[in-house]
């Protein structure tokens, strides 16, 4: 008989013991999850960094070539054109800076900047639950 009681299936948890287990796996899915969104945080901040620092360099160094051949562009059309070159030039940039503003839109659009996967891993875990 003692050898009969040795080999029997223990009884299931209660209730207390399965919500726990729930809490406990609902924690461990909520931690794994703020896990991944501190990498992607961490990799977008890095990449904001760069892209900020090349930024600012591209932005002195096209700063210095607009002035400079704007500058050659007045002189040498000057005696030919007047006045007219000057506002050829402001229209001219006035068109490349609404390209560049509507280039830049469609960059924060596409949504490299979000965090896709945890996104889409919340999504799927908010569907398994429901």
């Amino acid at each position: 008989m003692a050898a009969e009681n040795q080999h029997q299936v223990p009884p299931p948890p209660g209730l207390i013991a399965s919500l726990a287990g729930l809490a406990k796996n609902c924690l461990h899915l909520l931690l794994s999850r703020l896990e991944l969104a501190a990498i992607e945080l961490t990799e977008v901040r890095d990449t904001l960094l760069q892209l900020s620092i090349v930024f600012a360099i591209a932005m002195l160094a096209a700063w210095f070539a607009i002035a400079f051949g704007t500058a050659t562009l007045i002189y040498l059309c000057w005696e030919a054109m007047g006045w007219k070159i000057l506002a050829l030039l402001a229209g001219l940039f006035a068109v490349l800076a609404v390209a560049l503003v509507l280039w830049g839109r469609s960059l924060v659009r596409q949504g490299k900047l979000g965090l896709s996967s945890t996104m889409a891993e919340l999504k799927s875990d908010r569907d398994m639950l429901l």
